[in-house]
């Protein structure tokens, strides 16, 4: 998801020109990278050999590593812990959202590589510690630095980059926290810092309930973009308090037309749980997974009774965004938390009826962000505005489907869209691919890798190497 000062500046216009031949594609890898797994060059040269297709292996080669090559920034904190800074690419800023996506693909191979463990305990350390400063931003500095949008009118702490507030910014550390202790056990991150950033997830959850009011938050910014601000003098457009939680703004950093987020709602049930069942085992408070439970089981009630509507053509689908009062918007965005990438998160199982007829809608073209060209088709948003498809809605198409003729289609629009770079772009035109944004967004590279691996894992080598583009 691009976030950026202006969209134009990073608006790129790529001219290629023709694809190298096979024996010409070199590495894009940087040659001094911030960090290297033996773990994960292992997976790399495992997943390599059994690619057939010279283009899609030199992509994934470029792709999967790429958070670790040029986003991570390992290091201490002051009582010694491991502490690791990730920016999301080419904005040198800490996005929770982006950076518990981008290590997301390693926690599986964290058990067999003790650098790897350590340098992810310390994306969930600086992740929590972050939101003990404030759970409501969504992107830090460094450090005190007063980088970033200091003139927005919110609360806007030195540390603090952006303050929009988005439900899954205090989703993401909690799913990375989850994996990673699934994966290897390590409960050295669960501490005092971990428990004051589940007492403020909750706090602000309940905050943005608005059960009392308009609750504490408010933003407002000077711009020309109209999803950049809130309207009402900030606090947004009205809702009815119906045990949904508010959510100012997307993933993609764009605004709320209705504040009750349906994917982020969902996710926020899944990462509630999460957090009951690691402060039972872990911590064994009982009170606070109690918590953590009720929240969850409160707000998913709450999705099922407000945020199910009947579409004329599709049936029950979920909507995109609700506001208690009976108003829906029925849409869906490349972002993920997204309806599409339900199932990808665990928020919801893929063969729930309503969410198949959801799938249905917003890979049609009902669904008003869903673009179809000569190059390739897939689900936008306007973040970037029409006809620009994201290639991150299309490997969660991938990633949501039990369909090897569709998951085949989706990698060779993946290959053909790439305007021969070797990476994945926040978005490109649905008719000319050479013209993309963002040449850096380590997220979308390192989640084609993380769908790769997947594939390969999962024994669809055959699949792979099906693969005709390029």
């Amino acid at each position: 998801m691009k976030k950026f000062f202006c969209v134009l500046s990073i608006l790129t216009v790529a001219a290629v020109g023709s694809v190298a031949s096979a024996a010409d594609y070199e590495s894009k890898r940087p040659a001094e990278r911030n960090f290297t797994s033996q773990a994960v060059e292992a997976k790399i040269s495992e997943v390599s050999q059994a690619l057939t297709n010279p283009y899609l292996r030199w992509m994934f080669q470029n792709c999967y590593p790429n958070t670790l090559d040029t986003t991570v920034h390992p290091g201490k904190d002051e009582n010694g812990n491991p502490r690791t800074f990730v920016y999301t690419g080419d904005i040198h800023a800490m996005w929770l959202r982006d950076s518990g996506a981008q290590v997301w693909p390693y926690v599986e191979l964290c058990g067999s590589d003790e650098a790897l463990r350590n340098l992810i305990a310390g994306v969930i350390n600086c992740q929590f510690s972050l939101i003990c400063k404030d759970p409501y931003a969504n992107a830090f500095n460094d450090g005190p630095t007063g980088d970033g949008w200091r003139k927005d009118n919110t609360k806007m702490l030195p540390d603090v980059f952006e303050r929009k507030w988005e439900i899954d910014s205090d989703c993401y550390p909690i799913r990375l926290a989850y994996g990673y202790w699934k994966a290897t056990g390590d409960e050295s991150v669960f501490g005092d810092t971990w428990l004051k950033a589940i007492r403020n997830i909750l706090t602000t959850f309940k905050d943005q309930q608005r059960k009392e009011g308009r609750g504490s938050y408010k933003f407002e910014r000077e711009t020309t973009r109209q999803l950049d601000t809130k309207s009402n003098d900030g606090w947004g457009n009205p809702v009815r308090p119906v045990g949904l939680i508010a959510s100012a703004f997307r993933p993609s950093d764009d605004a709320t037309t209705f504040e009750f987020l349906v994917p982020d709602n969902f996710f926020a049930v899944s990462a509630l749980r999460k957090a009951a069942e690691i402060l039972s085992a872990v911590n064994h408070d009982e009170a606070l997974a109690k918590e953590c439970t009720d929240l969850a089981n409160e707000v998913e009630k709450a999705l099922y009774e407000y945020a199910v509507v009947k579409h004329p053509k599709y049936g029950k689908i979920f909507a995109f965004e609700v506001d208690g009062f009976g108003n829906c918007l029925m849409m869906d965005d490349a972002n993920v938390p997204s309806l599409l990438a339900l199932p990808y998160l665990g928020c919801v199982d893929a063969k729930n009826k309503i969410y198949k007829n959801t799938r249905r809608f917003v890979l049609s073209e009902d669904n008003p962000y869903f673009f179809k060209g000569i190059a390739g088709e897939g689900i936008g948003g306007p973040h970037i505005g029409y006809d620009m498809v994201w290639p991150m809605s299309i490997i969660m198409r991938a990633f949501t489907s039990s369909d090897d003729e569709e998951i085949l289609h989706c990698l060779n629009m993946l290959l053909s869209t790439d305007a021969g770079t070797g990476f994945m772009h926040e978005s490109f035109n649905k008719d000319n691919p050479d013209k993309f944004t963002r040449s850096w967004f380590a997220w979308a590279n390192t989640l084609f890798g993380e769908l790769i691996v997947k594939l390969y894992d999962e024994g669809k080598v055959s699949l792979l190497n099906s693969v005709t583009s390029r």
